[in-house]
């Protein structure tokens, strides 16, 4: 995985990169966008922490902002209230994720997981980064998913959903690259987070698919590896490296890839 940021020199460049931005994460409360919001205001960032919970307690240089970021309006209070005590917004985490039931997924569990996994990313960029290629800088973070690179063997939602995002982040950058916009995917496979341990989050089978594919790893690992990418200006984040040895067998041969990945979901299913 290389360098981490207990490597002074690591540490020293990438605060140098962050201090005095202004930053927005969303899904700041909990996991990887509390650990995020914790390494921004650490290297000296300026903060909006959004979240559907309420936030009493932000560290210095962190508002919290209560609401759901699949809301349009939310989203551009967010930037209101950043411009506002802090100036213009020069990064946006878009962190806040949904699982989406198990299985096919029911019509509403569909809506959700398209509006909070896929378009909050969509209502976001639309109102930043256009004109961050007009100043030449800002930086557009999307928390996706390796399901969006592979798949999550029984959730539906989640994979489809986590895909788009992939998608779109990728169009992101192809788009606007050359205007000066970074652009970031992160795409982990098993964290410590609610998304993964909470009942009525991943389906039994779901989670064994996570556990038994590679280690789970600490938020604050995986915001580590985020901020290693912002300053190296990378555009994919695989902080489970055996993601990218799967990534590669399913482009080499799909149809043997998705037989093996039948194989693994019926062997979940029976134990």
């Amino acid at each position: 995985m290389g360098k981490t940021l207990t490597d002074k020199t690591l540490m020293d460049d990438v605060a140098g990169h962050l201090d005095g931005k202004v930053a927005i994460v969303t899904g700041a409360a909990s996991g990887i966008g509390a650990a995020l919001v914790s390494q921004l205001a650490g290297h000296g960032a300026r903060v909006v922490a959004v979240d559907r919970a309420e936030n009493s307690g932000p560290p210095p240089g962190v508002l919290a902002l209560s609401g759901d970021v699949s809301d349009s309006d939310v989203i551009a209070r967010s930037i209101e209230l950043a411009e506002a005590e802090f100036g213009p917004v020069d990064m946006y985490f878009a962190n806040a994720g949904v699982m989406g039931g198990p299985g096919i997924g029911t019509e509403d569990e569909w809506a959700t997981g398209m509006d909070v996994n896929f378009y909050a990313h969509v209502r976001a960029a639309r109102l930043l980064v256009p004109g961050w290629a007009e100043r030449g800088s800002g930086h557009f973070v999307s928390t996706a998913s390796a399901a969006g690179l592979l798949t999550q063997v029984g959730a539906a939602v989640y994979s489809a959903t986590k895909h788009a995002a992939v998608a779109f982040a990728e169009w992101l950058s192809v788009t606007y690259g050359d205007s000066g916009v970074g652009v970031t995917c992160l795409c982990p496979m098993g964290v410590d987070t609610n998304l993964l341990t909470e009942t009525g989050g991943a389906s039994r089978v779901a989670q064994r698919a996570v556990t038994e594919s590679g280690p789970v790893l600490t938020p604050a690992q995986v915001a580590d590896d985020v901020m290693r990418a912002i300053e190296n200006e990378t555009f994919l984040v695989l902080p489970h490296a055996n993601v990218l040895d799967m990534y590669r067998a399913k482009g080499a041969d799909y149809d043997r890839w998705i037989r093996g990945m039948q194989r693994f979901g019926a062997h979940l299913a029976s134990n």
